[in-house]
């Protein structure tokens, strides 16, 4: 089982969330929803990941880490 981070950045103009995967750089989703989001961003990176094993390419690990938000004055 391998854990990547997703970023999800909501779009009002479209209505969706744009996905990005920084640990594998171009593969990107998006949904209308969180949940759909998500669920587009496991199967975005199944088939990336599948891409790069039958190109014979490393598979990018990601090390377990801590995403923080963090709030400021503007």
């Amino acid at each position: 089982m391998r854990r990547y981070t997703v970023v999800l950045e909501f779009d009002p103009e479209v209505g969706s969330y744009a996905v990005i995967v920084p640990a594998l750089p171009g593969c990107t989703s998006e949904g209308r929803t969180v949940e759909e989001a998500l669920a587009n961003a496991r199967e975005a990176i199944s088939g990336h990941v599948a891409c790069l094993e039958a190109a014979g390419e490393p598979i990018p690990e990601e090390p377990d880490a801590m995403v923080i938000i963090a709030s400021v004055a503007a």
